[in-house]
């Protein structure tokens, strides 16, 4: 808004007597628009809502300081009422404004309704001096007088747009209030608000910035105590601005743009904000070749090497303050003298293995777990192919498309998966072996094609 506003002041500089000449909305927006590089005529409104808010530009015939697209006239209000020569009108320079409207017997200087009620207000708050506000008024209603009708009724527009900032209309926002979490530091009780409608007594003739505060009280030792624990907290307060954090926000959502599902779309698409159900049919086939596998593992005598060969990835995806305990771990289980499950494992690669020991890292193991994946793809990957739940699977796909060779296909297959399934209840190491198959899943795929 300080750009803005700070624009409106180099216009006006350049061209001093364009505060006397009336615009209309549609030129203003046009003219924000082009010199602001706005698209949004709406955008261009609001803008400059609050510049009008602030007082440099304000509507002839209207008390309320808001741009509206209505065909409206403005006026550029002139430098000496400006907002930024930090004016802090008092209550009796108010007084006397209203009182100087109260007697030129125009039209377009009736008081509204809510300034009679102020005037009434500070009547009696300044009953003692009112004699004095009077005579100013009048002094002043003269001076006027002896220039140029044009030239006064700029001047009584600018000088109402003004007191329309400091004095708003009731429901209007006060732009020169100040901060209420300001007055609060200030620790000044008899401070008062710069609006005129709740003027009570004599204290308020002066300036609300200037009041004079009250001897205070001496603070306490709670008080002290309390303002020493808030300073504390302030401390451990975060300072970094917030166009910092927005601006680091938006970096890193542009960086993993890419990898966000709900803004790039997926391949296969997610079937729960999409009509697409590819991700569901892959899934589905996925878990029916899992549950083959596990029944092939039951009957399989190397068990030991797939759970070798997935504890040896497991490690190198552990971190790397558990790697050395885990990499022990796995050379009692797999390699060890009387390991639980032992591997078979060539001489060489043993060796290796029991070296890199003596540093543990992720890939200490690297040797064995080629060996032990070598051995499988040569043995247990071939044997697989020709068991006969995998034999039984392809025949099946083989057989004519009818509704009872179907029928004959499904409940074959069903019972094999299920009698599987239930001897793998004893089993606590399913789960692996198949991961380990969906690692290797390229090989059989090739298979199958050889098969057909």
């Amino acid at each position: 808004l300080c750009v803005l506003c700070l624009s409106v002041v180099l216009v006006m500089c350049v061209f001093p007597a364009i505060s006397s000449v009336d615009e209309p909305c549609s030129d203003i927006v046009q003219w924000m628009m082009k010199n602001l590089n706005i698209d949004d005529p709406a955008e261009a409104i609001h803008i400059g809502s609050l510049i009008a808010a602030q007082g440099y530009i304000f509507p002839i015939s209207d008390h309320v300081l808001i741009l509206k697209d209505d065909g409206t006239l403005y006026r550029f209000q002139a430098p000496y009422f400006w907002p930024s020569n930090c004016w802090e009108p008092e209550n009796t320079d108010y007084a006397i404004y209203l009182c100087k409207r109260t007697m030129q017997n125009k039209t377009r200087l009736e008081l509204a309704d809510y300034e009679a009620e102020n005037l009434a207000r500070l009547q009696r708050a300044f009953a003692r001096k009112w004699e004095f506000i009077f005579m100013q008024a009048e002094a002043q209603v003269k001076i006027d007088r002896k220039k140029d009708k044009t030239e006064r009724k700029i001047l009584d527009s600018q000088e109402r747009a003004f007191w329309d900032v400091h004095r708003p209309v009731p429901g209007c926002v006060n732009t020169t209030e100040m901060d209420i979490r300001k007055c609060r530091r200030l620790k000044n009780p008899q401070r008062v608000k710069k609006s005129v409608y709740g003027v009570v007594d004599d204290t308020q003739s002066q300036s609300p910035v200037h009041t004079p505060s009250q001897q205070s009280s001496k603070d306490t030792r709670e008080d002290i105590e309390r303002e020493i624990l808030f300073l504390n907290t302030q401390l451990d307060r975060h300072c970094m601005k917030m166009s910092k954090v927005a601006e680091t926000l938006m970096s890193s959502t542009e960086q993993y743009l890419d990898y966000d599902p709900f803004v790039t779309v997926p391949e296969p698409a997610n079937p729960w904000i999409s009509d697409d159900v590819t991700f569901w049919e892959l899934e589905f086939k996925r878990t029916v070749f899992k549950k083959i596998i596990d029944v092939f593992t039951v009957t399989l005598d190397q068990f030991s090497a797939f759970l070798f060969w997935l504890a040896v990835q497991d490690l190198k995806c552990r971190p790397l303050q558990e790697v050395a305990a885990r990499a022990q771990e796995i050379w009692q289980e797999f390699l060890a003298e009387g390991a639980p499950s032992a591997i078979n494992l060539d001489s060489h690669s043993y060796e290796r293995t029991s070296q890199n020991l003596k540093d543990p890292g992720r890939y200490s193991f690297e040797d064995a777990q080629d060996h032990i994946y070598k051995l499988m793809k040569s043995d247990s990957y071939p044997r697989f192919l020709r068991s006969n739940t995998y034999q039984d699977l392809v025949l099946a796909r083989k057989k004519p498309e009818t509704e009872q060779g179907r029928r004959t296909s499904l409940e074959k297959f069903t019972r094999s998966v299920v009698s599987g399934t239930c001897c793998l209840e004893k089993n606590n190491h399913r789960q692996s072996f198949s991961s380990f198959i969906q690692a290797k899943s390229g090989f059989l795929e090739g298979s199958q094609t050889r098969i057909k």
